[in-house]
């Protein structure tokens, strides 16, 4: 039987939590006044990285102070949100939000914050597809193919992953849950090394994230049999969803802004309205359809409602998958 997958409570208490953000009152008109510190809890270079530095050019550009980009890695971004949450409401503290927010907050039995209850949701920017792709040697043409072809051989096609907890690993626990078929998983340190073993035949399968999996697609080192997200994706027009084969599968890397609980609201209301001018603007919007990116413009509450849903869903693949960091 399939798991619901509603994050109507969730919700809720976001909900709640984003109406109770307004700390002291402050001039919008006065913000910022210093440069501002944007954390990000992964390495230079990757997709998070590369999202938050363009928006963070925008918003430097449109409100005259620096938007400075501070790499925090470490402990599956649990570093770097930490030390938001323990920053001064001020405004000058802010985070890239990217799904592993959602994810720890059940991944991790022991977190010292609660994401949803800590933080003030401000913007969305986009969702980003991951893709099911598979080794060239696979006979599957399709999802449907894969399907009759993992049901025919449980357990001996190897599913790679970014490790264990990404949102490339918990996409596959999504699929394996809503199909019945068995895998066997095999978690990497990063996409670097799964890719190079997806290309060599090593592993069979991935759900990777696309931007960096879109190289090997176009040239034909692997085969995408669908992506993630419910709807298709611009960058892939010719590659079918998987929902379209698992009705109701859905699974995306999503990428916003969150602040500090208490952060005046007169300063998440001004950021949220530059931020979507920005994913109005066309040279935003074109680099981050490069990322294979679908836009997520609205309200910090909107925002706040996708990190709630994301939340409950992945709390629900975690425990019926099992998943642990072991």
């Amino acid at each position: 039987m399939k798991p619901s997958w509603s994050g109507a409570r969730s919700v809720a208490l976001y909900l709640v939590a984003a109406v109770l953000v307004a700390g002291p009152t402050t001039a919008a008109s006065d913000y910022p006044s210093r440069p501002v510190r944007w954390i990000v809890g992964y390495p230079a270079g990757g997709t998070t990285d590369i999202v938050a530095r363009l928006i963070g050019h925008w918003l430097s550009e449109r409100l005259g102070q620096q938007f400075i980009i501070e790499n925090k890695p470490g402990a599956g971004n649990n570093i770097g949100t930490e030390a938001m949450i323990n920053s001064a409401p001020d405004g000058y503290t802010v985070l890239l939000t990217n799904p592993a927010n959602a994810i720890n907050a059940t991944l991790y039995q022991r977190l010292p914050f609660n994401f949803m209850r800590d933080t003030a949701p401000v913007a969305g920017f986009m969702r980003v597809p991951n893709v099911m792709e598979v080794n060239p040697k696979v006979p599957a043409n399709s999802v449907a193919e894969f399907i009759a072809y993992a049901k025919a051989n449980p357990g001996k096609i190897n599913w790679a992953s970014s490790g264990n907890g990404t949102s490339v690993h918990l996409s596959g626990e999504l699929f394996k849950i809503m199909t019945g078929i068995d895998l066997t998983h095999v978690p990497y340190r990063g996409y670097a090394p799964a890719l190079t073993d997806m290309i060599s035949g090593t592993v069979q399968v991935m759900f990777d994230n696309m931007p960096s999996s879109l190289p090997h697609i176009q040239a034909g080192t692997l085969r995408a049999l669908g992506v993630t997200t419910a709807a298709r994706s611009d960058a892939l027009p010719n590659v079918p969803t998987v929902a379209e084969t698992v009705p109701g599968y859905e699974a995306s890397a999503f990428f916003g802004m969150s602040m500090p609980k208490g952060t005046p609201a007169e300063v998440i209301e001004k950021l949220n309205k530059e931020i979507n001018a920005g994913l109005a603007d066309p040279g935003v919007k074109a680099r981050l359809a490069e990322l294979g990116g679908i836009l997520m413009p609205g309200t910090p509450a909107q925002f706040g409602q996708v990190i709630a849903e994301e939340t409950e869903k992945w709390a629900k693949v975690i425990k019926t998958g099992g998943v642990s960091l072991e």
